[in-house]
């Protein structure tokens, strides 16, 4: 009887172990989109400027462009230390990248040209 007791309140208490990491994962992906939303809404006039600005054969016309969206907010981490961040955007066909840190953007014309 003792032994059945021990198994039931081990496994409750692993029940409610679990419980409460699935609420702490749900709350910080909250906290993320969220913080991911409002640096993507501060970034976002900088990048546009700075793409209409950027040389290029190809120009960027976000503002007079036919079809325009925003792929929004990367980074990729090259080794332990270093994360690189680009925020991109596509106007007819053009994309551009643009580094929130260096203030600077790139063009290229199609995904495949692009770094």
């Amino acid at each position: 009887m003792t032994f059945q007791r021990i198994v039931i309140a081990l496994l409750v208490l692993i029940v409610a172990g679990l419980g409460a990491i699935g609420y702490f994962e749900w709350k910080m992906a909250v906290q993320v989109r969220t913080m991911k939303a409002f640096v993507e809404g501060y970034v976002f006039n900088e990048a546009v400027a700075a793409c209409e600005r950027a040389q290029s054969s190809t120009p960027f016309k976000w503002n007079g462009g036919k079809s325009t969206s925003v792929i929004g907010l990367n980074s990729v981490k090259t080794d332990k230390y270093t994360v690189f961040a680009s925020y991109t955007l596509v106007a007819d066909g053009v994309y551009c990248d643009y580094d929130p840190i260096k203030r600077k953007a790139d063009i290229g014309s199609s995904f495949l040209e692009r770094e």
